[in-house]
């Protein structure tokens, strides 16, 4: 291993510097290259130095214990081909990484803080965190239940074959969620359940750069939410997330997503709706007479994107999930631009009721199936339609439950405002956050 002289440590992982064999990246830290996303040791760095004192390491000999990762490479691939939850990227890069062959990985370090090594003769060993790590998910349940006074119940999540396991991570994580986890349950030999989902985000990119908290690169939680309110931010988030590349953080998309989507497409369809409830049908949900073909299909239509956007979730695609709330505003907008129901009201109310009477299901709907992303909004818009109890208590088939004829609703307000300014104004206000923050 790496040795650097001058610290007299042993150099593991991320205690190494230097260019990545693979790709050519700088800096690459020993474990894992953040450009390729390729697991490495610290010897195979191109150029290393120590990332302590950054002087030029020496080589020398040590004892370590591995695990014989290559042994499950078969059963690897079969659990691998057969798991059709997995996303793209996930699948693509664990069956890269079998197929260039795996080797063995070292479970142990030559560190003073971690768990101390469990094998004889390794008494000034620690473990490996990603090899702990991710058992811990497992320790973690046992721990939990034994707490409540039910020792065996843990086992129904992780031997029970109805459990499932999701796991929610960042693609630099694959390796260790859909290759060395799996492989250290096989390994077992207790039939433990495999992670039936492994959701891997691509990374979000600060203007053009990696994000990065010693560097400054980024905008911070607490920056954030002095710029806009939470639910501006989980939209946005969720809307752009790089689910099977990178994207690239930008003010012009912010403003994009919050101004285009939230404020113009669903707020706008949403306050036109319970307005005019308000001002014509003395805020009561008006009385259908039988509705018209286009109208039934406009429900039955609702049924089905309310259904698409629950089986998205449960899959992880929150991206498209994100776009499908928005399009069920979209159509609201286009039904009443079509229908035009402020101009029926002097010689058809019977019909513009019918109309508003559709509409204020696609609102009940919004309220329920937006509240995963906008969840503030979801709860005021829930309120305005003067519900009982909270948005974030209701099952998801209630989006679908009619909103009944004579029912009375609040004062409808906006829900939401629009972003001005462009990049530069929006970074000088982040600056002007900073200075306030460094301040507190």
């Amino acid at each position: 291993m790496l040795y650097c002289e001058k610290c007299s440590r042993f150099l593991p992982d991320r205690f190494v510097e230097g260019k990545c064999p693979y790709c050519g990246y700088e800096p690459t830290r020993g474990d894992q290259c953040d450009a390729c996303g390729r697991l490495l040791e610290p010897m195979l760095l191109i150029e290393p130095c120590c990332a302590i004192c950054k002087s030029k390491p020496i080589i020398k000999t040590t004892k370590q214990w591995y695990f014989d990762l290559p042994r499950f490479s078969e059963k690897l691939r079969d659990y691998i081909d057969n798991n059709k939850q997995l996303p793209t990227n996930a699948r693509n890069f664990s069956l890269n990484w079998i197929e260039e062959g795996l080797k063995p990985r070292a479970m142990t370090r030559d560190v003073e803080w971690g768990i101390p090594a469990p094998f004889p003769g390794a008494q000034d060993k620690t473990l490996y965190v990603w090899f702990e790590n991710v058992l811990g998910y497992i320790s973690a349940a046992i721990e939990y239940f034994g707490n409540r006074g039910q020792p065996e119940k843990w086992k129904e999540y992780w031997l029970n074959k109805d459990s499932k396991i999701l796991c929610f991570i960042g693609k630099d994580n694959i390796p260790f969620h859909v290759m060395i986890f799996p492989a250290l349950l096989l390994a077992s030999d207790e039939d433990y359940n495999l992670p039936w989902n492994v959701s891997a985000t691509e990374f979000l990119q600060f203007k053009g750069e990696k994000a990065s908290k010693s560097m400054r690169i980024g905008i911070w939680i607490d920056e954030a939410l002095e710029l806009f309110s939470a639910d501006y931010w989980r939209y946005f988030l969720m809307a752009t997330r790089p689910e099977t590349k990178d994207v690239n953080f930008s003010w012009e998309l912010v403003v994009e997503k919050v101004n285009a989507d939230l404020n113009d497409t669903f707020g706008n369809f949403i306050h036109r709706t319970l307005s005019f409830i308000n001002t014509q049908f003395d805020s009561t949900v008006p009385q259908p007479n039988v509705l018209e073909e286009d109208s039934k299909q406009i429900l039955k239509s609702l049924r089905e994107k309310v259904e698409t956007i629950a089986k998205e979730i449960e899959d992880c695609r929150l991206q498209s999930a994100a776009s499908k709330v928005i399009g069920i505003s979209r159509v609201g907008n286009q039904y009443l631009n079509e229908k035009e129901p402020w101009n029926l009201l002097k010689k058809d109310k019977a019909r513009a009721a019918n109309i508003i009477y559709v509409a204020a299901q696609i609102v009940k709907a919004l309220a329920i199936v937006s509240a995963p992303f906008i969840p503030f909004a979801a709860e005021e818009l829930w309120e305005i339609l003067n519900l009982p109890g909270s948005v974030h208590e209701q099952r998801w088939d209630q989006a679908l439950r009619p909103l009944p004829a004579g029912h009375k609703i609040a004062k409808a307000k906006p829900l939401f405002q629009k972003i001005e300014g462009d990049a530069q104004k929006l970074d000088e206000m982040l600056e002007k956050v900073r200075k306030k923050l460094a301040r507190a």
